[in-house]
């Protein structure tokens, strides 16, 4: 009887999202990437190399509509959904008063309501199935741990909801043993970190470096794998929020 899992992976054209779909791929799970860019994500399915484990689909998480074509393609090709990790979303700093309505509209639609309604999709399915499931939200430890030189309550104040919707989630949905859980990473190197001073960006840690996206993603794995861990935020961060290297 075959054990893998069939996993829809949002965002997972580039960054953590990507490295997430590799590492499920690798130790043989079905995968689902979603993105908005065609090309990138098949550029992403041919480096994974295993057309038959692997399904695209395009779209905004957004719409709520993504959700439930990420699912009938999750059912379509692999028969069922095990795991969802809702990695998709967008980030920027703009100090407060300057923060337009149709930006802060941007963040809540991209981040907040994109994780709500693609969760929303999984768990009809999932129950459905009724074999419980896990979902994996992607936060970030500076809904905890602000800085005063990086103002970004837009994407904040999204990403806070995201931290909420996993405690919350995680307690209405324990009865039918779906399992909700979030990875809120620290400072990773990714696309949306750029030209970011990697030296003094990682001055913020303990471990005095800025994360690597294989670190994001053990941490994921961990939490889909952890059957007795449901509610839990887990901090990916180098010891960003215990403290100072110096």
């Amino acid at each position: 009887m075959s054990t893998s899992k069939t996993v829809i992976v949002t965002g997972s054209s580039s960054g953590i999202g990507r490295d997430v779909a590799r590492a499920f791929v690798e130790r043989g799970d079905n995968v689902v990437l979603n993105g908005r860019d065609a090309a990138k994500l098949a550029v992403v399915a041919d480096e994974l190399a295993t057309p038959e484990r692997v399904a695209v689909f395009v779209g905004d998480i957004g719409s709520p509509t993504t959700g439930t074509e990420l699912v009938r393609v999750a059912v379509e090709r692999f028969g069922r959904v095990d795991v969802l990790v809702n990695n998709a979303g967008i980030f920027g700093a703009k100090p407060f008063v300057d923060v337009t309505e149709a930006e802060l509209d941007s963040y809540l639609n991209g981040n907040l309501k994109g994780t709500y309604f693609t969760t929303q999709a999984v768990v009809r399915q999932l129950r459905g199935q009724r074999g419980g499931g896990s979902i994996v939200n992607i936060g970030t430890v500076l809904v905890d741990h602000a800085l005063a030189d990086l103002p970004a309550s837009a994407a904040l104040v999204s990403k806070g909801g995201i931290h909420a919707l996993t405690t919350s989630l995680a307690a209405e949905l324990a009865a039918d043993g779906i399992r909700v859980n979030a990875v809120a990473p620290g400072i990773i190197r990714t696309p949306m970190f750029a030209d970011g001073d990697e030296s003094s960006s990682g001055r913020l840690a303990l471990l005095n470096r800025i994360g690597e996206v294989n670190e994001t993603t053990a941490a994921v794995l961990y939490l889909v794998d952890a059957t007795f861990t449901t509610g839990h935020i887990v901090p990916v961060d180098g010891g960003f929020i215990s403290g100072r290297a110096a």
